[in-house]
């Protein structure tokens, strides 16, 4: 089913921007936005950060850019990951750099650098994969959390098979079909059982497993 790709927010000042035009936004309203000049005393109290972008592989829709702490671990990004946009059943999951798997324990500064891509995969039977990319790396002293989001995609416009509507559930029978995306009428008169159905939400696990968002 075709995804009408949409434009993303910066969580910094609020503006839309594109996809393409996010991460230039971002290298310009985060130098404007990351240093308290009130609490700086020196370059001693400035912290270092990574700016990550992360999208589905297959779905490149859907996409974040985040500042994570350089001494944050592979597991707070995990938990991160799967609190926002993963989570159905406990699956396992997995960050690698070609075939080799990174440890969970391991800081994010002895493995990453800029220009980096990683791969991330959650549930190793219906599988979500993503896309880590590090943009670059900085320093603020505006720290709210290991993880926070720069950016994010807006909702992508799926269409309701079966008419003009936005969909707003989907029959994980019929999804592979093309007749799974559904919107709230279309969906009263759907033939498959209620049970199938899972909302339509903003994540690349979108239809897969259980999530619902």
């Amino acid at each position: 089913m075709q995804r009408k790709a949409l434009r993303g927010t910066c969580a910094l000042c609020k503006s839309a921007f594109s996809k393409s035009a996010m991460t230039r936004h971002l290298q310009s309203c985060m130098g404007k936005s990351q240093i308290d000049e009130k609490s700086t005393k020196g370059s001693s109290s400035l912290l270092k950060f990574f700016h990550l972008i992360v999208e589905g592989k297959f779905l490149p829709e859907y996409w974040m850019h985040l500042k994570v702490s350089s001494h944050a671990r592979f597991e707070d990004l995990d938990s991160f990951l799967r609190e926002i946009w993963l989570e159905c059943c406990g699956h396992i999951s997995a960050f690698r750099i070609g075939r080799e798997e990174i440890k969970k324990s391991q800081k994010l500064e002895y493995v990453l650098h800029p220009g980096m891509r990683l791969n991330y995969e959650y549930d190793f039977g219906s599988t979500t994969e993503l896309v880590v990319k590090v943009v670059s790396e900085f320093r603020s002293n505006i720290k709210a959390s290991e993880v926070e989001i720069l950016a994010r995609n807006d909702s992508p416009q799926i269409q309701c098979s079966h008419c003009d509507r936005l969909a707003t559930l989907i029959c994980t029978e019929c999804m592979y079909e093309d007749a799974g995306w559904l919107c709230d009428d279309c969906a009263e008169d759907h033939p498959c059982d209620k049970e199938m159905m899972l909302p339509v939400v903003n994540s690349p696990r979108t239809g897969v497993c259980a999530y619902s968002g």
